[in-house]
C-alpha cells in the first residue's frame, strides 16, 4: 500500500488520513505529517519544520509545535488534527499530561512558560522566571505540578494557581542535564553534567539519595536519562555507547549495555510501554547520534527491533502511554507516526516448526518401511488420543492420530507407562504436539490488544502473587480468554485453572493462551451448562463411579453431607494443582494428555479412592473441606494406577466417554466459537456487573471528588495558615526592620553629634593654637622689646658711668657721639626695615590667604557660610594684631621718644657740663617745657589712639552683627553677599592698614627730624648762655639731678602704662567667644 502523506499548511483542522493506514512490516510508518508553505521564488516551496511532540495521557491524542509557533493537536483514534494556536516564536518543549486533560504547555524560545487549551484555543497562564531556554517540562502523575529545567536552575510550579513554588539554583560550573518527577511517587530526580544523580523530596526538596557513580573510566557525560513506569528502573546515557542500568529500589548499578560499535553518543531514551507489564518496561529506545532509535531489551540486552535510518534521520520522538504508537520529529522537518505492533510483528511471529506435518499414507508408509508396527495394548486401544468416533473410518478399521512427523504415539505411549511421565527436556514441546496447537498469534495479538479485562482489572487483590511477572502473565492471559469469550469473565474458578500453566509457560504467553483454551474446550466439556452453579452433570458422573467402585466411601461421605461439591470439585476447578506436588502434577498431565478427556473425570474418583483410609475416618465437614484443599500422603503413581484400573473395570454404561466428545484441537487462524453455557445468564450477570462497576466508578468519582475538595479544603486552609503565619512572620520581620532603622539612625545622629562636637573640638584647638602662636609671637616681641629695653638700660648705665670721662673730653667725645648716634640711627632704620619687611611679608601672605579662600568658595558653594565665618575671624585676627602692632608702633615711637630726651638731656649735660654750670638752668627748663609739651603729645596721641581703637571696635561689632543678619535673612543669595562682605571686610582692613602705615610714617618722620632742630637749638642756646653768663656748679648738679629724677619718673609711669595695655589686651582675647560652628 503506498505511503500515506499529510500537509498541514493552511488548513486549521481535517483528517489525518483518508483511508485506514496498514502500517509495514519493515519500518512500520503509518502516515507522514508535514507543514510546506509556498513561496514566489519557488516552485516547490519551503517546509516549516516541526521541532517537538508529546503525547497525552490516553496515547491517543499527541499535539507537536512547529518553527513558526504553531501548535497542532493530532488525534489518531478519531482521525482528526486541529490548529490550536500560533504563538509566533518556536517552542523548546512540550508537554500534554496535565490534569485537566485539554490544557498543555508550551516552553517558548523568550524562556517563558505558557499554558493553552485546545477547546478554547486560549492562553490560560503565561509564566515568566528562567533567564535561559526552557530544555525540558515534566509533569508530576497528579497532573497539578511541573517541573521545568534549563541549563542553569530548576522551577517547580503549581499547575493550579500557575504560581512558581520552587527554585533549584546550582552553581556556576555545574550545569543541568535533565529534572523530571518520578511516576507513582514524589520525588524528583536530577542528573547534572558532573554525572551525578540525585533523589530530592518535592515537598522539602531534601535530598534523598545519590545513584552510584559508573565504573572508572572515561566520563560517560550524560545527555540522557530516562525512568520506567513503575519508577522501579533508570537508564541513562551519554558520549559513549554505554547504556547504564539502576535499580532504584536497591540504588545499585544493576548493569552495563553496551551498544554497537557505530554508535558513538545517546541523544535519547525512552522507554516502551505495554498494558500487560504493569509499568516494569523491559524494552527501552535508544536515539544514537546517526538518527536511528534502536529499541533493546534491558533484561536480555538484545535489540528488538529498531526505526529512522541515515537518509531520514529522527531528530527526537516520543511514545504513547499505552505503547501502541511512536512520534518521530524527522530532521527533514516532518514528523512521522510509526506502529508499534507492526514494528514487533516480525519478533512475535511464532519460530518455524521443527518438524513437518506429514499425511497419514506417509505415516504408514514410514512405519511400514521401518518394519517397526506393533499391536498396541489393550489400555492404547481403549484410552489413547485420537481413537475415538473421528478417527474410526466407515469400514470400521482405525487409524492413528495425525501428530507430527517424527512423533509416533506407540512409542510416546511406551515411554508413558515406562517412566510414568515423559521428559523434562521435551515435556513442552510434546505437549504442543499432543494438543496440536494451531500458535495463532495474529488472534492472540487482537485479543491481547483488547488490553486488561473489567473482571480482571483488581486480581492482584484476589491472588496476592509474589512475582510481578506471573501476576502480569496471568492477568493477560485470563483477560485474552475473557475476551474470547464472555463466560470466562464471570468464572471465578478461571485463575485457578490458568495459574499452573502461567508458571509453566511464562516466557510463551501464547502457548499458555493455547493450553488453557485447549484444556477448556476438551476437559471442561459441560461445566459451564449449569453455571453459575457447579457442573452438576459432572459431578452426577463422579458420584455414579464412586458409588460403582467404592460404595462404603461413598455411604460414609454421604453420612457426613459430603457432596460432590466438597470432594470432587474442588479438585477439578484447580485441576490438582492444589493437592499435588509440581512434579507430581506434571506427571499427572502427561498422562491426562495422552488420554481421552475423560481420564481427569477418572483420576478424580481414583484420588478418592486411594484416600479412603483417611477419609473414612474424617466426620467433620470442614475436615473433609482441607483434605481437599490441601497436599496429602498419596503417591501419585497409585493414583495413576489406579485410575488407568477404573479406566478398565468402569462399565461402558458409567464410562464418561459417552458423556463426553473425543479430543478437538484448536482451530487455525481463528479461534473457534466458544457458547456452551446459558447465555442470558452470563449477559445478565455481565449487565450487573458492568452495572456495578459503573456504580462503583461513579462511586469511586465521588468519593475521589471528596477526596480532592477535602484535600482542596485543607490546602487551602493550610495556605491561609501559611499566610497568616507568613503576614505575622512579615510584621514581626517589618518590626524588626524599623527598630533596627530606628536603631540605625540613632546610631547615626549620635555619631553626627560626636562628630559636630569633634569638629567643634578640631576649631576650637586650632583656634587655641593661633591664639597660642600669636601670644608666643607676642611674647617673643615683648621679650626682645625688653632686651632691648635692658640693652638701653645697661648702655644708659655705662654712659653714667663714662660721664666724668666724657665732661673731660667734651669735644673728643661730642665726635664720638655723634658717630654713635648716627650709627645708631642705621640700626633704627635697619630695625624699621626689618619690621617694614615682616609686616609686608605679613601682608602678602593674608592676600595670598584671602585670594585661595576665595577659589575655595568658588568650588565650595556650600561651605559659604563657614567660609565667611572662618575669613571673618582671620580677619578679626589681623585687625587684634594690627592693633597690637600699632599699640607696639606706638609704644615703640614712644620709647625712642625717650631714647632721644634721654641722649638730649645726656648730650644737654655734656654741654651744660663743658660750658658753665650757671647756664645749664635756663636750659634745663626749657627742656622741661619741651619733655611736658612732648608728654602732653604723647598723651594727646595715645587718647586719640585709644578712641581709634574703640570706634574700630565698635565698628567690627557693628559689621559682625551686620554679617549675622544678612547670613540668616540671605541664605539663598549668601555666596554673593559674602562676597561682598569680604570685599568690605578687606576695604576696612586696607583702611586699617593704610592708618598704621600713616603712623608708622609718621613716627619715622618723627624720629628723623626731631633730632635734627631742638639739639642744634639747645646747642646754640647753650653755647649763648655759656658766653654770656656764669652759674655756681652746684645750680648744675641739682637741675641735672632734678631732670634726671623726672625723666626716670616719666620712663617708669610710662612702663606701667605699657604693661597695664597689655593686661588689658590680653584679658579681651580671652574674653572673647570662639565663632559658632556651622556644618554643611
Amino acid at each position: 500500500m503506498a505511503l500515506q502523506t499529510l500537509d498541514v499548511c493552511r488548513k486549521e483542522h481535517g483528517k489525518i488520513w483518508h483511508r485506514k493506514p496498514l502500517p509495514s512490516t519493515e519500518d512500520g510508518l503509518m502516515v507522514t505529517i508535514s507543514n510546506t508553505v509556498s513561496s514566489a521564488l519557488s516552485i516547490q516551496g519551503r517546509n516549516v519544520r516541526f521541532l517537538h511532540a508529546a503525547f497525552d495521557v490516553s496515547g491517543e491524542r499527541f499535539i507537536a509545535g512547529d518553527y513558526q509557533g504553531g501548535i497542532y493537536l493530532f488525534d489518531i483514534t478519531r482521525n482528526r488534527f486541529s490548529l490550536i494556536v500560533k504563538t509566533g516564536s518556536p517552542c523548546t518543549a512540550l508537554a500534554f499530561t496535565l490534569r485537566r486533560r485539554t490544557e498543555f504547555l508550551v516552553a517558548m524560545s523568550d524562556y517563558s512558560l505558557k499554558c493553552f487549551d485546545t477547546e478554547t484555543k486560549e492562553l490560560v497562564a503565561w509564566m515568566k522566571g528562567h533567564q535561559s531556554a526552557i530544555q525540558s517540562i515534566s509533569v508530576h502523575s497528579s497532573g497539578r505540578y511541573a517541573l521545568t529545567s534549563s541549563n542553569d536552575t530548576a522551577q517547580l510550579w503549581d499547575l493550579d494557581t500557575f504560581q512558581r513554588k520552587r527554585k533549584l539554583n546550582i552553581k556556576e560550573n555545574v550545569g543541568i542535564v535533565k529534572v523530571f518527577f518520578l511516576p507513582l511517587s514524589n520525588t524528583i530526580m536530577t542528573c547534572f553534567k558532573d554525572d551525578s544523580i540525585f533523589a530530592w523530596e518535592s515537598d522539602t526538596l531534601n535530598c534523598k539519595y545519590q545513584l552510584p557513580a559508573a565504573p572508572p573510566g572515561d566520563k560517560p557525560r550524560y545527555k540522557a536519562i530516562a525512568c520506567s513506569r513503575d519508577g522501579r528502573m533508570l537508564v541513562a546515557g551519554g558520549r559513549s555507547r554505554f547504556l547504564h542500568l539502576w535499580a532504584l529500589d536497591t540504588k545499585r548499578l544493576l548493569r552495563i549495555i553496551e551498544l554497537p560499535p557505530k554508535v558513538t553518543s545517546v541523544k535519547q531514551c525512552e522507554f516502551l510501554c505495554d498494558n500487560f507489564d504493569a509499568g516494569a518496561n523491559q524494552v527501552i529506545g535508544v536515539l544514537c547520534q546517526d538518527g536511528i532509535m534502536r529499541f533493546i531489551n534491558i533484561t536480555t540486552c538484545k535489540l528488538v527491533f529498531d526505526t529512522g535510518s541515515l537518509e531520514s534521520r529522527i531528530n527526537n520522538a516520543v511514545i504513547s502511554s499505552n505503547g501502541h504508537h511512536i512520534v518521530a520529529c524527522m530532521e527533514l522537518g516532518n514528523v512521522n507516526i510509526y506502529s508499534v505492533q507492526a514494528l514487533t510483528s516480525e519478533v512475535n511471529k511464532p519460530p518455524p516448526p521443527l518438524v513437518k506435518i506429514m499425511s497419514e499414507s506417509q505415516a504408514m508408509s514410514d512405519q511400514k518401511g521401518r518394519g517397526k508396527s506393533k499391536a498396541l495394548s489393550k489400555i492404547t486401544k481403549k484410552g489413547t488420543l485420537g481413537e475415538g468416533k473421528e478417527n474410526r473410518s466407515q469400514d470400521g478399521k482405525s487409524t492413528t492420530s495425525k501428530i507430527p512427523e517424527g512423533m509416533d504415539v506407540d512409542k510416546l505411549f511406551k515411554i508413558l507407562r515406562g517412566y510414568g511421565e515423559y521428559p523434562t527436556k521435551y515435556r513442552s514441546f510434546i505437549w504442543r504436539s499432543l494438543l496440536r496447537l494451531p500458535e495463532n498469534h495474529s488472534a492472540f495479538a487482537a485479543l491481547t490488544d483488547k488490553g486488561t479485562h473489567g473482571a480482571y482489572a483488581n486480581i492482584h487483590e484476589k491472588y496476592p502473587i509474589k512475582s510481578r511477572k506471573l501476576l502480569r502473565v496471568l492477568q493477560r492471559v485470563v483477560s485474552a480468554l475473557a475476551h474470547w469469550s464472555p463466560i470466562f469473565g464471570e468464572t471465578d474458578f478461571l485463575p485457578l485453572i490458568t495459574f499452573p500453566f502461567v508458571k509453566l509457560f511464562q516466557n510463551n504467553q501464547l502457548i499458555c493462551f493455547e493450553v488453557v483454551a485447549t484444556i477448556l474446550v476438551n476437559w471442561c466439556q459441560h461445566w459451564f451448562e449449569f453455571f453459575p452453579n457447579p457442573p452438576i452433570n459432572i459431578l452426577s458422573v463422579v458420584e455414579n463411579i464412586l458409588a460403582h467402585h467404592d460404595k462404603e466411601l461413598l455411604q460414609h461421605l454421604l453420612q457426613h453431607k459430603v457432596t460432590s461439591q466438597v470432594y470432587a470439585w474442588p479438585l477439578l476447578e484447580t485441576l490438582f494443582s492444589e493437592v499435588l506436588t509440581k512434579d507430581e502434577w506434571l506427571k499427572l498431565w502427561d498422562n491426562v494428555f495422552s488420554n481421552h478427556p475423560a481420564f481427569l473425570l477418572i483420576v478424580v474418583v481414583a484420588y478418592c479412592i486411594c484416600a479412603r483410609g483417611p477419609l473414612l475416618h474424617c466426620t467433620d465437614i470442614d475436615d473433609f473441606k482441607f483434605f481437599f484443599h490441601h497436599r496429602n500422603a498419596l503417591d501419585i503413581d497409585v493414583i495413576l494406577k489406579e485410575s488407568y484400573h477404573l479406566l478398565e473395570t468402569t462399565p461402558p454404561s458409567l464410562n464418561p466417554e459417552k458423556l463426553l466428545q473425543d479430543f478437538t484441537p484448536l482451530t487455525m487462524g481463528q479461534y473457534p466459537v466458544f457458547n456452551k453455557y446459558p447465555k442470558f445468564i452470563v449477559d445478565y450477570q455481565v449487565q450487573e456487573r458492568e452495572r456495578l462497576r459503573q456504580d462503583e466508578i461513579e462511586y469511586l468519582r465521588q468519593r475521589q471528588t471528596a477526596v480532592e475538595l477535602e484535600k482542596e479544603t485543607q490546602q487551602r486552609m493550610h495556605e491561609e495558615q501559611a499566610w497568616y503565619r507568613q503576614q505575622e512572620l512579615l510584621l514581626a520581620a517589618e518590626e524588626k526592620r524599623r527598630k533596627q532603622i530606628t536603631e540605625e539612625e540613632q546610631k547615626l545622629i549620635d555619631q553626627r553629634t560626636r562628630l559636630k562636637a569633634l569638629n567643634r573640638e578640631l576649631k576650637l584647638k586650632e583656634l587655641q593654637l593661633l591664639d597660642a602662636t600669636r601670644r608666643k609671637a607676642l611674647q617673643f616681641q615683648q621679650k626682645q622689646r625688653e632686651a632691648e629695653l635692658r640693652r638701653l638700660d645697661d648702655e644708659l648705665h655705662r654712659k653714667s658711668s663714662m660721664r666724668e670721662m666724657e665732661t673731660q673730653a667734651a669735644i673728643h667725645e661730642a665726635e664720638v657721639k655723634n658717630i654713635e648716634l648716627q650709627l645708631q640711627k642705621k640700626m633704627f632704620e635697619q630695625e624699621l626695615q626689618k619690621e617694614f619687611d615682616a609686616s609686608s611679608h605679613q601682608q602678602r601672605s593674608e592676600f595670598n590667604a584671602r585670594r585661595s579662600q576665595h577659589e575655595v568658595e568658588d568650588r565650595k558653594q556650600n561651605r559659604v557660610s563657614q567660609t565667611e565665618r572662618e575669613q571673618e575671624l582671620e580677619i578679626r585676627r589681623n585687625m587684634q594684631q594690627n592693633l597690637a602692632r600699632a599699640e607696639q608702633v606706638d609704644l615703640e615711637a614712644k620709647m625712642r621718644n625717650e631714647m632721644e630726651y634721654r641722649q638730649q638731656l645726656d648730650n644737654l649735660d655734656r654741654e651744660t657740663r663743658n660750658v658753665k654750670l650757671a647756664q645749664l638752668n635756663e636750659g634745663n627748663r626749657s627742656l622741661e617745657q619741651k619733655v611736658h609739651l612732648t608728654m602732653r603729645d604723647v598723651e594727646a596721641k595715645r587718647k586719640e589712639d585709644a578712641l581709634q581703637n574703640l570706634e574700630e571696635l565698635d565698628t567690627q561689632r557693628h559689621l559682625a552683627g551686620v554679617s549675622d543678619h544678612r547670613r540668616h535673612q540671605l541664605l539663598h543669595d549668601e555666596s554673593q553677599l559674602a562676597r561682598e562682605h569680604v570685599q568690605n571686610l578687606q576695604r576696612e582692613l586696607n583702611k586699617s592698614f593704610d592708618q598704621l602705615r600713616e603712623i608708622k610714617d609718621a613716627a619715622y618722620k618723627l624720629k628723623d627730624g626731631f633730632p635734627s632742630g631742638p639739639p642744634k637749638a639747645t646747642a646754640d642756646l647753650s653755647s649763648r648762655q655759656f658766653l654770656n653768663d656764669s652759674t655756681p656748679e652746684g645750680s648744675v648738679a641739682l637741675s641735672l639731678d632734678r631732670g634726671r629724677k623726672t625723666f626716670e619718673e616719666e620712663e617708669q609711669e610710662l612702663m606701667q602704662e605699657v604693661r597695664r595695655l597689655r593686661e588689658k589686651l590680653a584679658r579681651e582675647n580671652r574674653g572673647k567667644q570662639p565663632p559658632p560652628t556651622i556644618f554643611l
